[in-house]
């Protein structure tokens, strides 16, 4: 046994279980505004951090040192006072900021609070469906790619496609599969006013909320229904999205099929999917590492748990992806842009 290299990789462990630790740290900041308040205000004493979120001064100072010891937030010895810097306030402070990492954290706790389950699937093999998971997954779902939907969707990922922003502006037809809480239909709603929006999610507690902020909004250019993938009925749909989510379809192929079958002739798929190479080995990195555990916990064995095909994975990359649309009937298909984890791609007919 090579003692150097044993030293380096439990190095390497003790780093992960210290980041495992202290995610669930980051859930409580982020809970109870202590991440937003430091940030908003001069260098603080716990006493005084405690007292302005209303919270236990001792517990605060001991979330304070774990979250200094992460590199969360700073420490000045001589002042014995905390303070966050304008990146580390980016990551963790605001909600709106397009670097805002901390809302990813609960989906994390809820890896843990699932692992019975997913346990369970390596042995029977039936994989787990979304609506099995903790409901902390989906509420840091729609947190996280929430805020990456609205600083992405209409600046940059939509003008990315061909002709679709004119068709929105114009008044189209659009059909979100998958669509969870609905943030993504709603806010494209408020942006195109005179199209019209149908957001369809197999999980009637997700379709439940989206129907609840529907309401809540006052729009009336929207629609959610609870519906399988391959059961959506055509409208001749100018634009069928999937943020996240076409792979895990449990039949990727004949989830694609449907939705050529329900577009417009001149219409469009738009996948979002995660920016992942093609090649394995090159995701063996630290958004692979991170992105493969989700799949591994969640979009796997929800594709399996559909009972046919082969489980794509999040990291299925564009090559993959591509011969799916085009063995789903597809025959233009390119990717249009990158952003920092994500990539768009096009389909046509």
């Amino acid at each position: 046994m090579d003692m150097d290299k044993l030293n380096t990789l439990m190095e390497r462990a003790i780093a992960d279980m210290g980041a495992a630790a202290s995610g669930v740290l980051v859930v409580i900041g982020d809970r109870l505004g202590l991440f937003e308040a430091l940030a908003r205000h001069v260098p603080m004493l716990p006493a005084e951090l405690a007292d302005l979120t209303g919270t236990q001064e001792r517990m605060v100072r001991e979330w304070l040192a774990a979250m200094a010891a992460s590199g969360y937030v700073t420490y000045d010895p001589t002042t014995e006072r905390f303070a966050m810097t304008p990146e580390q306030a980016a990551l963790l402070a605001n909600p709106n900021s397009p670097f805002f990492l901390a809302s990813a954290y609960p989906c994390i706790a809820a890896l843990y609070k699932d692992e019975p389950l997913v346990t369970e699937a390596f042995r029977r093999g039936t994989g787990v469906g979304w609506n099995e998971h903790h409901e902390d997954l989906f509420h840091g779902t729609e947190r996280f790619f929430g805020n990456i939907y609205g600083n992405f969707m209409v600046p940059t990922w939509l003008p990315s496609l061909e002709n679709v922003v004119e068709k929105l502006t114009r008044g189209g037809k659009i059909a979100d599969i998958g669509c969870g809480h609905g943030a993504s239909m709603i806010m494209m709603a408020r942006y195109y006013p005179q199209s019209s929006f149908w957001g369809f999610d197999a999980h009637a507690e997700s379709i439940q909320l989206a129907r609840q902020r529907l309401q809540e909004s006052g729009l009336k250019n929207v629609i959610f229904q609870q519906c399988e993938a391959r059961a959506v009925l055509p409208e001749d749909y100018d634009l069928v999205i999937f943020l996240d989510s076409f792979h895990e379809m449990g039949s990727p192929i004949g989830v694609a099929g449907h939705v050529k079958d329900i577009l417009a002739t001149d219409g469009t798929l738009m996948l979002i999917e995660q920016k992942a190479p093609d090649r394995l080995e090159d995701n063996l990195n630290p958004v692979g590492r991170l992105c493969y555990s989700f799949s591994t916990m969640i979009c796997v064995p929800g594709a399996i748990s559909q009972g046919e095909g082969e489980a794509l994975g999040n990291q299925a990359g564009f090559s993959r992806l591509a011969d799916v649309l085009r063995a789903g009937g597809f025959t233009r298909i390119r990717k249009t842009v990158e952003t920092p984890l994500h990539m768009v791609i096009e389909a046509k007919k």
